[in-house]
């Protein structure tokens, strides 16, 4: 699938659900769920069954379409991403878990997936008139890192700010990486790896200082801004075609 009919798929989402939610998906749970979501039309009334055949989801993210196994892949990952929630925190405070997929219907005969995404999202995802993030698909299929993706939507929902400042203990419980008690940890295997992912393969471009509060690390100020120049914009879209093809 060609560059210029990916930038057709646009991913729109409530600024809360990006900024308030806790969620633990792997790097094709991720996908699917954009994906997904990038087929909604700003029309639509009501979150809709959207029907969409293996090989075409394995185009988009750059599987094999033509892997015999792609089928029984995709058929687990499905299974996971129905058992899995999404934590969101209300307006009250309280934290409210959501499932993020109603029904999923296979059929292998066709390689036809049938799949709707759940009803309790709908606030975040339907009728979006202000405080909202918008982004192209693309900008997330070439990435490797399940951390890549999540820390480019958050990024991306303050582009507006232009720097946004986290507390290391805040970002970690986001990204689902508390299991990095280390800062230098944390710093190699999540934040580097996420940021060379987001700057190469991304509209975005984003730098960080880490903060100490005596000898510690206790906070992480980045500084981001928007990809405008034509030639920096065909360099990345050229990096995700080479990785998506490869």
């Amino acid at each position: 699938m060609q560059i210029t009919e990916l930038q057709n798929y646009k991913v729109v989402k409530s600024n809360d659900i990006i900024q308030k939610s806790r969620f633990n998906l792997q790097l094709q749970e991720q996908k699917i769920i954009l994906y997904l979501i990038s087929k909604i039309k700003p029309t639509d009334i009501e979150l809709k069954e959207h029907t969409f055949l293996i090989k075409e989801f394995c185009q988009v993210c750059g599987l094999d379409d033509d892997n015999g196994a792609n089928y029984k892949y995709i058929r687990q990952t499905l299974k996971n991403l129905r058992d899995k929630s999404i934590w969101v925190t209300l307006d009250d405070g309280l934290e409210t878990l959501f499932a993020w997929i109603d029904t999923v219907k296979m059929d292998k005969q066709t390689g036809q997936v049938i799949i709707k995404i759940s009803d309790m999202l709908k606030p975040y995802l339907l009728h979006l008139k202000e405080h909202y993030t918008q982004y192209e698909l693309l900008y997330t299929l070439a990435m490797k890192s399940q951390y890549s993706i999540r820390l480019y939507e958050l990024l991306k929902s303050y582009e507006y700010q232009h720097k946004k400042l986290f507390k290391i203990r805040d970002l970690k419980r986001l990204l689902f990486a508390e299991n990095y008690t280390r800062f230098p940890d944390f710093k190699r295997k999540v934040l580097d790896i996420a940021l060379r992912e987001i700057n190469n393969l991304s509209d975005l471009n984003v730098t960080y200082i880490a903060i100490k509060q005596g000898r510690k690390f206790e906070e992480i100020e980045f500084r981001i801004t928007i990809k405008n120049n034509l030639d920096e914009k065909m360099t990345t879209w050229t990096k995700i075609n080479e990785i998506i093809d490869s």
